[in-house]
Protein backbone atom coordinates (compact mmCIF):
# COMPACT_ATOMS: atom_id res chain seq x y z
CA UNK A 1 0.00 0.00 0.00
CA UNK A 2 1.66 3.24 -0.64
CA UNK A 3 0.66 5.09 2.37
CA UNK A 4 3.30 2.87 4.21
CA UNK A 5 6.41 4.53 1.97
CA UNK A 6 5.81 7.62 4.12
CA UNK A 7 6.56 6.11 7.19
CA UNK A 8 9.18 5.80 9.87
CA UNK A 9 12.10 3.33 8.52
CA UNK A 10 11.16 0.65 11.62
CA UNK A 11 7.31 1.45 11.25
CA UNK A 12 5.04 -1.06 10.31
CA UNK A 13 1.26 -0.08 9.81
CA UNK A 14 -2.34 -2.06 10.03
CA UNK A 15 -5.12 -1.22 9.30
CA UNK A 16 -7.42 -1.98 12.17
CA UNK A 17 -11.12 -2.02 14.04
CA UNK A 18 -14.26 -1.55 11.74
CA UNK A 19 -12.64 -1.67 8.54
CA UNK A 20 -11.23 -5.32 8.99
CA UNK A 21 -14.16 -6.30 9.81
CA UNK A 22 -16.47 -5.00 7.97
CA UNK A 23 -14.42 -6.42 5.02
CA UNK A 24 -14.23 -9.94 6.44
CA UNK A 25 -18.35 -9.59 7.01
CA UNK A 26 -18.62 -8.69 3.31
CA UNK A 27 -20.04 -4.86 4.53
CA UNK A 28 -18.79 -1.75 2.26
CA UNK A 29 -16.23 -0.15 4.07
CA UNK A 30 -16.04 3.57 4.80
CA UNK A 31 -13.43 4.71 7.79
CA UNK A 32 -10.09 3.44 8.14
CA UNK A 33 -8.15 3.40 11.25
CA UNK A 34 -4.45 2.14 11.25
CA UNK A 35 -1.75 1.09 14.17
CA UNK A 36 1.75 2.17 13.77
CA UNK A 37 4.44 -0.05 15.76
CA UNK A 38 7.94 0.57 16.32
CA UNK A 39 8.11 4.27 16.24
CA UNK A 40 7.92 7.60 18.00
CA UNK A 41 5.71 10.66 17.89
CA UNK A 42 9.06 12.54 16.96
CA UNK A 43 9.96 10.33 13.78
CA UNK A 44 6.12 10.37 12.86
CA UNK A 45 6.14 14.46 12.81
CA UNK A 46 9.32 14.33 11.17
CA UNK A 47 8.13 12.14 8.24
CA UNK A 48 5.32 15.15 7.49
CA UNK A 49 2.45 12.86 10.07
CA UNK A 50 0.51 15.86 11.67
CA UNK A 51 -0.72 15.24 15.24
CA UNK A 52 -4.26 15.24 16.50
CA UNK A 53 -4.39 13.52 18.97
CA UNK A 54 -4.84 15.01 22.54
CA UNK A 55 -4.74 11.95 25.12
CA UNK A 56 -2.74 9.45 22.89
CA UNK A 57 -0.26 9.74 19.73
CA UNK A 58 -2.65 10.24 16.89
CA UNK A 59 -1.65 11.78 13.48
CA UNK A 60 -3.24 12.56 10.36
CA UNK A 61 -1.32 11.08 7.14
CA UNK A 62 0.33 13.47 4.62
CA UNK A 63 -1.76 12.91 1.62
CA UNK A 64 -4.30 10.84 2.69
CA UNK A 65 -5.49 12.33 5.84
CA UNK A 66 -6.26 9.13 7.46
CA UNK A 67 -5.57 8.60 11.10
CA UNK A 68 -2.59 6.38 12.42
CA UNK A 69 -2.30 5.91 16.29
CA UNK A 70 0.72 4.89 17.64
CA UNK A 71 0.67 1.24 19.44
CA UNK A 72 -0.26 1.59 22.91
CA UNK A 73 -1.49 0.00 25.92
CA UNK A 74 -4.55 1.63 28.40
CA UNK A 75 -4.75 1.29 32.34
CA UNK A 76 -7.90 2.43 34.03
CA UNK A 77 -7.61 5.22 36.88
CA UNK A 78 -11.30 5.70 38.66
CA UNK A 79 -14.14 4.99 37.58
CA UNK A 80 -16.08 5.61 35.01
CA UNK A 81 -15.63 5.45 31.07
CA UNK A 82 -12.68 7.98 32.19
CA UNK A 83 -9.51 7.82 33.90
CA UNK A 84 -7.80 5.80 31.30
CA UNK A 85 -3.81 6.12 31.32
CA UNK A 86 -2.49 5.53 27.78
CA UNK A 87 1.12 4.53 27.21
CA UNK A 88 2.79 4.99 23.59
CA UNK A 89 6.37 3.44 23.01
CA UNK A 90 8.02 1.69 20.15
CA UNK A 91 8.14 -1.32 22.15
CA UNK A 92 4.69 -1.43 22.45
CA UNK A 93 3.57 -4.63 20.40
CA UNK A 94 0.56 -5.35 17.81
CA UNK A 95 -1.48 -8.01 19.75
CA UNK A 96 -0.74 -5.44 23.06
CA UNK A 97 -2.32 -2.94 21.45
CA UNK A 98 -5.47 -5.11 19.91
CA UNK A 99 -6.13 -6.41 23.30
CA UNK A 100 -7.01 -3.28 24.68
CA UNK A 101 -9.57 -3.24 22.26
CA UNK A 102 -13.38 -3.98 23.50
CA UNK A 103 -14.60 -7.03 21.31
CA UNK A 104 -12.71 -9.94 19.28
CA UNK A 105 -13.98 -8.62 15.87
CA UNK A 106 -12.77 -5.34 16.63
CA UNK A 107 -9.49 -6.99 17.21
CA UNK A 108 -8.00 -8.01 14.00
CA UNK A 109 -4.84 -6.40 12.21
CA UNK A 110 -4.37 -6.23 8.84
CA UNK A 111 -0.55 -5.83 7.38
CA UNK A 112 -0.93 -2.94 4.69
CA UNK A 113 1.83 -4.37 3.02
CA UNK A 114 1.36 -7.81 2.62
CA UNK A 115 -2.56 -8.33 3.87
CA UNK A 116 -1.92 -10.76 6.05
CA UNK A 117 -4.42 -11.06 9.07
CA UNK A 118 -2.95 -10.76 13.21
CA UNK A 119 -5.68 -12.13 15.18
CA UNK A 120 -4.15 -13.17 18.21
CA UNK A 121 -8.13 -13.24 19.86
CA UNK A 122 -9.71 -15.03 17.57
CA UNK A 123 -11.96 -12.42 15.78
CA UNK A 124 -12.03 -13.70 12.84
CA UNK A 125 -13.23 -17.33 13.85
CA UNK A 126 -16.20 -15.19 15.95
CA UNK A 127 -17.12 -13.07 12.54
CA UNK A 128 -17.34 -16.73 11.20
CA UNK A 129 -19.53 -18.06 14.27
CA UNK A 130 -21.50 -14.64 14.68
CA UNK A 131 -20.61 -14.01 18.16
CA UNK A 132 -19.85 -10.78 19.89
CA UNK A 133 -17.14 -11.58 22.27
CA UNK A 134 -14.98 -9.65 24.60
CA UNK A 135 -11.52 -9.45 24.04
CA UNK A 136 -10.20 -9.59 27.97
CA UNK A 137 -11.59 -8.73 31.71
CA UNK A 138 -9.96 -4.99 30.68
CA UNK A 139 -13.83 -4.80 29.19
CA UNK A 140 -14.73 -4.59 32.68
CA UNK A 141 -13.03 -0.84 32.84
CA UNK A 142 -15.56 0.72 30.51
CA UNK A 143 -18.79 1.15 31.05
CA UNK A 144 -19.86 2.61 28.21
CA UNK A 145 -18.96 -0.62 26.59
CA UNK A 146 -22.36 -2.23 27.62
CA UNK A 147 -23.55 0.27 25.40
CA UNK A 148 -21.49 -0.79 22.51
CA UNK A 149 -22.29 -4.00 22.78
CA UNK A 150 -25.66 -3.11 22.38
CA UNK A 151 -25.58 -0.81 19.42
CA UNK A 152 -23.36 -3.72 17.77
CA UNK A 153 -26.62 -6.01 18.51
CA UNK A 154 -28.82 -3.27 16.58
CA UNK A 155 -26.35 -3.35 13.51
CA UNK A 156 -25.40 -6.99 13.72
CA UNK A 157 -28.66 -8.99 15.06
CA UNK A 158 -29.83 -9.31 11.41
CA UNK A 159 -26.61 -11.11 10.25
CA UNK A 160 -26.78 -13.66 13.07
CA UNK A 161 -25.26 -12.32 15.79
CA UNK A 162 -25.46 -12.87 19.79
CA UNK A 163 -23.63 -11.98 22.65
CA UNK A 164 -21.36 -14.42 24.21
CA UNK A 165 -22.91 -16.19 27.40
CA UNK A 166 -19.38 -14.75 29.33
CA UNK A 167 -19.79 -11.56 28.09
CA UNK A 168 -23.50 -11.13 28.57
CA UNK A 169 -22.54 -12.31 32.26
CA UNK A 170 -19.54 -9.89 32.61
CA UNK A 171 -22.69 -7.13 31.56
CA UNK A 172 -24.70 -7.80 34.28
CA UNK A 173 -21.67 -7.64 36.43
CA UNK A 174 -20.99 -4.30 35.45
CA UNK A 175 -24.67 -3.04 35.93
CA UNK A 176 -24.88 -4.76 39.25
CA UNK A 177 -21.60 -2.51 40.44
CA UNK A 178 -23.16 0.30 39.66
CA UNK A 179 -20.36 1.36 36.91
CA UNK A 180 -22.93 2.58 34.13
CA UNK A 181 -24.21 5.62 36.40
CA UNK A 182 -20.73 7.10 36.00
CA UNK A 183 -21.93 7.52 32.31
CA UNK A 184 -22.26 10.96 31.02
CA UNK A 185 -25.23 12.25 29.71
CA UNK A 186 -24.71 12.71 26.07
CA UNK A 187 -22.15 9.28 25.71
CA UNK A 188 -25.61 7.68 26.40
CA UNK A 189 -27.22 9.18 24.22
CA UNK A 190 -24.96 9.31 21.32
CA UNK A 191 -25.14 5.25 21.46
CA UNK A 192 -28.79 5.46 22.02
CA UNK A 193 -29.28 7.36 18.85
CA UNK A 194 -26.66 5.80 16.57
CA UNK A 195 -28.75 2.36 17.55
CA UNK A 196 -32.02 3.72 16.28
CA UNK A 197 -30.35 4.69 13.06
CA UNK A 198 -29.43 1.40 12.72
CA UNK A 199 -31.00 -1.71 10.79
CA UNK A 200 -32.65 -3.29 14.10
CA UNK A 201 -33.12 -1.20 16.82
CA UNK A 202 -35.29 -3.61 18.55
CA UNK A 203 -32.28 -5.34 19.48
CA UNK A 204 -30.36 -2.57 21.32
CA UNK A 205 -33.33 -2.70 24.04
CA UNK A 206 -33.33 -6.62 24.23
CA UNK A 207 -29.53 -6.42 24.22
CA UNK A 208 -29.89 -3.71 27.53
CA UNK A 209 -32.61 -5.53 29.32
CA UNK A 210 -31.02 -9.33 28.94
CA UNK A 211 -27.89 -7.53 31.33
CA UNK A 212 -30.29 -5.41 33.53
CA UNK A 213 -29.04 -2.06 31.97
CA UNK A 214 -32.03 -1.18 30.54
CA UNK A 215 -33.96 -0.71 34.19
CA UNK A 216 -30.74 1.82 34.54
CA UNK A 217 -30.40 3.78 31.83
CA UNK A 218 -33.78 3.86 30.21
CA UNK A 219 -36.53 3.22 33.10
CA UNK A 220 -39.04 4.86 31.47
CA UNK A 221 -39.06 2.52 28.20
CA UNK A 222 -38.01 -0.86 30.71
CA UNK A 223 -41.18 0.21 32.94
CA UNK A 224 -43.22 -0.82 29.76
CA UNK A 225 -42.16 -4.05 29.88
CA UNK A 226 -45.31 -6.56 31.17
CA UNK A 227 -47.85 -4.17 30.60
CA UNK A 228 -50.84 -5.09 29.01
CA UNK A 229 -53.24 -3.80 26.16
CA UNK A 230 -55.90 -4.57 24.79
CA UNK A 231 -55.56 -7.71 22.35
CA UNK A 232 -58.29 -6.54 20.15
CA UNK A 233 -55.87 -3.74 19.04
CA UNK A 234 -52.70 -4.70 20.26
CA UNK A 235 -51.98 -8.88 19.61
CA UNK A 236 -49.00 -8.69 21.11
CA UNK A 237 -50.29 -7.60 24.00
CA UNK A 238 -47.12 -6.44 26.37
CA UNK A 239 -46.32 -2.80 25.54
CA UNK A 240 -42.66 -3.39 25.93
CA UNK A 241 -42.56 -5.85 23.23
CA UNK A 242 -45.06 -3.55 20.73
CA UNK A 243 -42.22 -0.90 21.30
CA UNK A 244 -40.13 -3.17 20.08
CA UNK A 245 -41.91 -3.54 17.23
CA UNK A 246 -42.51 -0.34 16.91
CA UNK A 247 -38.60 0.57 16.53
CA UNK A 248 -38.49 -2.76 13.83
CA UNK A 249 -40.87 -1.05 12.03
CA UNK A 250 -39.12 2.58 12.18
CA UNK A 251 -36.26 1.18 10.59
CA UNK A 252 -37.81 -0.13 8.05
CA UNK A 253 -40.13 2.90 7.05
CA UNK A 254 -37.63 5.40 7.48
CA UNK A 255 -33.97 3.43 7.54
CA UNK A 256 -31.26 5.29 9.14
CA UNK A 257 -33.65 7.88 10.70
CA UNK A 258 -32.65 8.47 14.08
CA UNK A 259 -35.57 11.34 14.62
CA UNK A 260 -38.31 8.15 14.11
CA UNK A 261 -36.65 6.01 16.08
CA UNK A 262 -36.44 7.96 18.94
CA UNK A 263 -40.39 9.13 18.51
CA UNK A 264 -40.97 5.47 18.24
CA UNK A 265 -39.33 4.69 21.51
CA UNK A 266 -40.94 7.06 23.31
CA UNK A 267 -44.49 7.55 22.26
CA UNK A 268 -46.31 5.06 24.56
CA UNK A 269 -44.28 5.81 27.84
CA UNK A 270 -47.45 6.68 29.44
CA UNK A 271 -48.97 3.49 29.16
CA UNK A 272 -46.71 2.75 32.71
CA UNK A 273 -48.16 4.72 34.50
CA UNK A 274 -52.21 3.52 33.46
CA UNK A 275 -53.99 3.00 37.07
CA UNK A 276 -54.46 -1.14 37.24
CA UNK A 277 -57.78 -0.83 37.56
CA UNK A 278 -58.44 0.55 33.75
CA UNK A 279 -56.30 -2.10 32.17
CA UNK A 280 -55.72 -3.14 29.66
CA UNK A 281 -56.87 -0.29 28.41
CA UNK A 282 -55.00 3.25 28.25
CA UNK A 283 -57.41 5.98 28.20
CA UNK A 284 -55.36 9.57 28.27
CA UNK A 285 -51.83 7.52 28.01
CA UNK A 286 -51.20 10.38 25.46
CA UNK A 287 -50.98 13.22 27.61
CA UNK A 288 -49.68 10.97 30.68
CA UNK A 289 -46.70 10.10 28.36
CA UNK A 290 -45.34 13.75 28.06
CA UNK A 291 -44.04 14.17 32.05
CA UNK A 292 -41.71 10.76 31.52
CA UNK A 293 -40.61 11.82 28.06
CA UNK A 294 -39.89 15.27 29.40
CA UNK A 295 -37.69 13.68 32.49
CA UNK A 296 -35.87 10.83 30.13
CA UNK A 297 -35.08 13.92 27.66
CA UNK A 298 -33.69 16.22 30.13
CA UNK A 299 -31.90 13.41 31.87
CA UNK A 300 -29.74 12.16 28.62
CA UNK A 301 -29.51 16.17 27.42
CA UNK A 302 -31.29 14.97 24.32
CA UNK A 303 -31.02 17.66 21.63
CA UNK A 304 -34.20 19.50 21.47
CA UNK A 305 -35.32 18.51 17.95
CA UNK A 306 -35.76 15.08 19.37
CA UNK A 307 -37.71 15.98 22.32
CA UNK A 308 -39.63 18.77 20.70
CA UNK A 309 -40.74 15.93 17.83
CA UNK A 310 -41.05 13.11 20.15
CA UNK A 311 -43.67 14.83 22.11
CA UNK A 312 -45.19 15.77 19.35
CA UNK A 313 -46.02 12.04 18.46
CA UNK A 314 -46.28 11.35 22.13
CA UNK A 315 -49.18 13.68 22.21
CA UNK A 316 -51.18 13.14 18.16
CA UNK A 317 -50.66 9.83 17.58
CA UNK A 318 -53.74 8.12 18.35
CA UNK A 319 -55.61 11.81 16.72
CA UNK A 320 -53.15 10.63 13.45
CA UNK A 321 -54.77 7.49 13.38
CA UNK A 322 -58.64 8.50 13.48
CA UNK A 323 -57.38 11.18 11.12
CA UNK A 324 -60.59 10.05 8.33
CA UNK A 325 -62.93 10.85 11.36
CA UNK A 326 -61.34 14.46 11.71
CA UNK A 327 -63.10 17.45 10.77
CA UNK A 328 -61.08 19.63 8.75
CA UNK A 329 -61.00 22.40 11.28
CA UNK A 330 -59.27 19.63 13.92
CA UNK A 331 -56.98 18.61 11.53
CA UNK A 332 -55.48 22.13 11.13
CA UNK A 333 -54.72 22.94 14.37
CA UNK A 334 -52.98 19.44 14.85
CA UNK A 335 -50.39 21.00 11.95
CA UNK A 336 -50.16 23.67 14.00
CA UNK A 337 -49.55 22.14 17.02
CA UNK A 338 -46.92 20.52 15.10
CA UNK A 339 -46.17 24.15 13.66
CA UNK A 340 -45.97 22.16 10.15
CA UNK A 341 -46.30 25.57 7.97
CA UNK A 342 -42.85 26.42 9.67
CA UNK A 343 -41.14 23.42 9.92
CA UNK A 344 -42.71 21.25 6.69
CA UNK A 345 -40.24 18.58 7.59
CA UNK A 346 -42.27 17.26 10.64
CA UNK A 347 -45.34 16.36 8.66
CA UNK A 348 -43.47 13.50 7.39
CA UNK A 349 -41.48 12.60 10.25
CA UNK A 350 -44.77 12.74 12.47
CA UNK A 351 -46.82 10.61 9.75
CA UNK A 352 -43.80 7.98 9.45
CA UNK A 353 -43.83 7.36 13.01
CA UNK A 354 -47.60 7.03 13.65
CA UNK A 355 -47.48 4.29 10.56
CA UNK A 356 -44.46 2.54 12.27
CA UNK A 357 -46.93 2.69 15.57
CA UNK A 358 -50.04 1.26 13.62
CA UNK A 359 -47.71 -1.60 12.41
CA UNK A 360 -45.31 -2.55 14.90
CA UNK A 361 -48.03 -5.01 16.13
CA UNK A 362 -48.40 -8.65 15.84
CA UNK A 363 -50.01 -9.88 12.70
CA UNK A 364 -50.01 -6.07 11.23
CA UNK A 365 -46.81 -5.40 10.15
CA UNK A 366 -47.93 -4.99 6.72
CA UNK A 367 -50.94 -3.16 7.30
CA UNK A 368 -52.36 -0.23 4.74
CA UNK A 369 -51.64 2.96 6.76
CA UNK A 370 -53.34 5.45 4.38
CA UNK A 371 -53.32 8.31 7.03
CA UNK A 372 -50.13 8.83 6.04
CA UNK A 373 -50.58 9.75 2.52
CA UNK A 374 -53.52 11.80 3.71
CA UNK A 375 -51.88 14.18 5.93
CA UNK A 376 -48.84 14.66 3.53
CA UNK A 377 -51.68 15.39 0.91
CA UNK A 378 -53.86 17.87 3.11
CA UNK A 379 -50.96 19.60 4.61
CA UNK A 380 -50.20 20.54 0.76
CA UNK A 381 -53.38 21.62 0.16
CA UNK A 382 -53.15 23.87 3.53
CA UNK A 383 -49.62 24.95 2.62
CA UNK A 384 -50.69 26.15 -1.01
CA UNK A 385 -53.14 29.21 0.62
CA UNK A 386 -50.87 32.27 0.86
CA UNK A 387 -51.71 35.93 1.82
CA UNK A 388 -52.36 36.64 -2.08
CA UNK A 389 -55.39 34.17 -2.12
CA UNK A 390 -57.64 36.23 -0.02
CA UNK A 391 -59.32 39.26 0.24
CA UNK A 392 -56.89 42.36 -0.60
CA UNK A 393 -58.90 44.62 1.16
CA UNK A 394 -58.76 42.59 4.55
CA UNK A 395 -56.38 44.27 7.08
CA UNK A 396 -54.63 43.12 10.40
CA UNK A 397 -56.07 40.48 12.43
CA UNK A 398 -58.65 39.43 9.95
CA UNK A 399 -56.24 38.47 7.09
CA UNK A 400 -55.00 35.85 9.55
CA UNK A 401 -58.34 34.30 9.84
CA UNK A 402 -59.31 34.54 6.54
CA UNK A 403 -55.95 32.51 5.60
CA UNK A 404 -57.01 30.24 8.49
CA UNK A 405 -60.59 29.57 6.67
CA UNK A 406 -58.91 29.16 3.00
CA UNK A 407 -56.93 26.50 4.54
CA UNK A 408 -59.67 24.76 6.20
CA UNK A 409 -61.75 24.93 2.96
CA UNK A 410 -58.85 23.41 1.44
CA UNK A 411 -58.61 20.29 3.69
CA UNK A 412 -62.13 19.85 4.06
CA UNK A 413 -61.93 19.70 0.21
CA UNK A 414 -58.85 17.27 0.04
CA UNK A 415 -60.52 15.11 2.59
CA UNK A 416 -63.44 14.88 0.47
CA UNK A 417 -61.95 13.77 -2.88
CA UNK A 418 -59.46 11.23 -0.84
CA UNK A 419 -62.18 9.45 0.96
CA UNK A 420 -63.54 8.51 -2.27
CA UNK A 421 -60.78 6.60 -3.33
CA UNK A 422 -60.01 4.92 0.07
CA UNK A 423 -60.74 4.64 3.85
CA UNK A 424 -57.93 4.93 6.86
CA UNK A 425 -57.99 1.37 8.78
CA UNK A 426 -59.34 1.45 12.25
CA UNK A 427 -55.83 2.09 14.89
CA UNK A 428 -56.23 2.93 18.74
Amino acid sequence: MSSDRVLPPDAKAYLVGGAVRDALLGLPVHDRDYVVTGTTPEAMLAHGFRAVGADFPVFLHPRSGEEYALARTERKQGRGYTGFIAYAAPEITLPEDLERRDFTINAIAQDVETDELTDPFGGARDIEQRVLRHVSPAFAEDPLRVLRAARFMARFAPLGFSVAPETLALMRDMVADGELEHLVPERVFNELRRALGSRSPADFLRALRACNALQVLLPEVDALYGVPQRADYHPEVDTGIHTEMVLTQSARIAPGDELVGFCGLTHDLGKALTPSHILPGHRGHEQAGLEPLQVLCARLKVPAEFAQMAAIVCADHLNMHRLGEMKASTILKLLQRMDAFRKPERVSLFAQSCEADARGRLGLEDCDYPQGHWLREVFAAAAAIRAADVDPQLRGPAIGTAIEQARIQAIRDRMASMRESSEPSAVR
